[in-house]
């Protein structure tokens, strides 16, 4: 039997960390580049470094992020432990010292703390499954799948159909997050209240999700530039639209 090095054991770590993601952008915290470093010491203990575009990013999504990183590399079998540090922010000292104490973030930030983290993450959550529903719904569309079909489409037969390698990427995306709403009904399209979808209204519905996409591809676009300047990453700035950017949602907490 191959013996297990410590760099494999960095590499399941990296792994784990893919899965999780910026709860308004929806994409990997490792893609993005936030992750600066792993650490795997002789004790299985693990040590992860990261940052973020800002020094003022949200007080809450710092947090949410690093507490997701735990939770995610915690399910590794051998882990032992999982110490998240944040770097150059102004929240760091209070982010990491929680962290390292297993506060939750209301513990942590007291008073100061603006909702519930739960709500939070459910929220953005829940704009994921919407920007992941559109982009394999808008895929079906113009692979020719009709409206009338698609909304009476199951679960099952969604997962059966023959999608290509970028049909079946989108499809599995969108399943990881269909649960959150209506997790007992077997069709494949809700909407975030659980209710089905209309074949007359879905081309107008898709429209609709686009636009929040398309926002959040920009805020994507500002962070990695953002990122970039602050850091001097190799992470250029490639925004795909002009529309103005939505900021309600990265204000310090």
């Amino acid at each position: 039997m191959t013996a297990v090095t410590i760099a494999d054991l960095e590499a399941e770590v990296w792994r784990a960390l893919q899965t999780v993601t910026d709860p308004e952008l929806d994409e990997s915290v490792t893609d993005l580049k936030f992750v600066t470093r792993v650490d795997v010491d002789a004790d299985h203990r693990v040590h992860i470094g990261f940052r973020l575009p800002t020094y003022w990013c949200a007080a809450n999504f710092s947090f949410l992020m690093a507490d997701d990183m735990r939770t995610a590399v915690l399910q590794l079998p051998w882990v032992r432990s999982v110490e998240v540090t944040l770097g150059e922010h102004m929240y760091a000292d209070k982010i990491n010292t929680g962290l390292k104490e297993g506060r939750s973030f209301q513990d942590t930030f007291g008073d100061e703390a603006d909702g519930d983290l739960g709500e939070v993450r459910r929220t953005f959550l829940l704009k994921a499954l919407q920007r992941r529903q559109a982009a394999l719904l808008a895929y079906l569309i113009d692979d020719g799948y009709a409206p009338a079909m698609l909304v009476e489409l199951t679960l099952d037969e969604l997962a059966a159909l023959d999608l290509g390698e970028t049909g079946a990427r989108l499809a599995g995306r969108y399943l990881e997050r269909r649960p959150l709403v209506a997790a007992s009904s077997p069709l494949a399209f809700v909407d975030t209240e659980g209710q089905p979808l209309q074949a007359e209204t879905l081309a107008t519905y898709v429209r609709a999700l686009r636009r929040v996409d398309v926002n959040a591809e920009f805020n994507s676009a500002l962070c990695r530039g953002l990122l970039h300047v602050r850091f001097d990453t190799e992470t250029p700035l490639t925004p795909r639209c002009t529309k103005p950017i939505d900021q309600t949602n990265r204000a310090p907490a």
